[in-house]
């Protein structure tokens, strides 16, 4: 018997990392699960790979700035499973400049994937799951929601302390209805994103110093937390921050 049997589930950036990680965990916990992603030749690798390990996966071009792309995905899951229990707002980007480097466009793009994605994608679900009589969202946001960072980007800081705060206010106003949500901060997590560190020897010895478990974490790591929230385990969990970081913040 799985965590999220008889569950449907939406994640968003499902292609790679972190995404294809919680895909894979919850079709073999038991949901099925519709993810979407703009690598649509990864995607439709991933969904392969769930199927012939007996689990249930629909992949969709998913582009999270895009309105009409959520519609058509929150669609497409109704149609072939009838019911939304679960959303992973997952997809996001790092844009690694200074205040000065950044440009207006890269401050317009990083606001539109890791902030108004996660609007978009909870905006679309909330109808289906009130119908279904409840759910849990869980947002993707990261240590750089919570703390500064002197070698990360400040616009992607901003973009994950708006999502912190989204998810709280979501948590707020739709307890009514059943439906929880949470944030998950991961911290170095070795996935796509951060290779340009972890390719960095200098870079790499600077933020290992910072760690206290002394490895980065995998995106299995993250995988799991989501899992439990997005589980029955967590019925009384809502509006709060679920941080996997190997200790990064406990100092």
């Amino acid at each position: 018997m799985g965590r999220l049997d008889g569950k449907v589930a939406i994640i968003s950036g499902g292609a790679r990392g972190q995404g294809a990680a919680e895909t894979r965990l919850f079709a073999q916990e038991g949901a099925r699960v519709v993810f979407g992603d703009v690598l649509d030749d990864l995607g439709k690798k991933v969904e392969a790979e769930v199927r012939e390990l007996g689990g249930e996966a629909t992949y969709v071009h998913l582009d999270v700035t895009r309105e009409a792309d959520w519609q058509a995905t929150v669609r497409t899951t109704l149609t072939r499973y009838g019911h939304l229990n679960i959303l992973v707002n997952n997809a996001g980007i790092l844009i690694r400049k200074s205040i000065e480097e950044t440009t207006v466009e890269d401050w317009d793009r990083i606001m539109a994937v890791n902030a108004k994605g996660v609007f978009l994608g909870t905006k679309h679900a909330i109808a289906p799951m009130r119908r279904s009589g409840g759910g849990s969202i869980i947002n993707i946001s990261s240590t750089a929601g919570l703390v500064g960072s002197l070698d990360g980007s400040a616009s992607y800081t901003a973009t994950k302390g708006a999502v912190r705060l989204l998810t709280k206010s979501t948590a707020i106003q739709y307890a009514k209805d059943g439906i929880r949500c949470n944030s998950v901060h991961p911290g170095p997590i070795d996935t796509p994103m951060i290779q340009d560190t972890l390719n960095d020897p200098e870079r790499l010895e600077r933020r290992m110093r910072r760690l206290p478990l002394g490895r980065v974490g995998t995106p299995e790591d993250i995988a799991y937390g989501v899992l439990y929230l997005a589980s029955d385990e967590s019925s009384f969990v809502t509006g709060a921050e679920l941080v996997i970081d190997g200790g990064t913040t406990a100092e």
